[in-house]
């Protein structure tokens, strides 16, 4: 049973993926802190605030509204992938297995959505 939104499969990837990507963005150009950096960490963690938020609120269809903000983060953020691989500050295939992880993560947002 689950007793906690952070009890998810998707929580916990989710969760384990914004805490790699404030990893991979260390190696970032500092004058890409307060920009793309900023906006990566942001969306990637806007995804778990999302579910925890909508987890939080008093009917399945605010969890529902949440889950699907939670799900256009994940569009976010692999715009910003997409644009730090074609900067150089990440490789092809560390871009290629960040966008596997978020299609994963994605999939699994679509299914909590259709449950809810």
């Amino acid at each position: 049973m689950i007793k906690s939104v952070e009890d998810l499969d998707v929580f916990q990837k989710a969760h384990k993926l914004t805490i790699d990507l404030y990893q991979i963005t260390k190696s970032f150009p500092q004058e890409e802190k307060f920009e793309l950096v900023s906006q990566i960490r942001r969306a990637s963690s806007s995804v778990n605030a999302n579910l925890m938020e909508g987890n939080y609120r008093k009917s399945n269809q605010e969890y529902r509204q949440f889950s699907v903000i939670a799900r256009g983060s994940i569009g976010e953020l692999k715009y910003h992938l997409l644009l730090a691989r074609d900067l150089g500050y990440i490789s092809k295939e560390e871009y290629l297995e960040l966008r596997k992880r978020l299609d994963n993560i994605s999939k699994m947002l679509t299914g909590l959505i259709k449950a809810l």
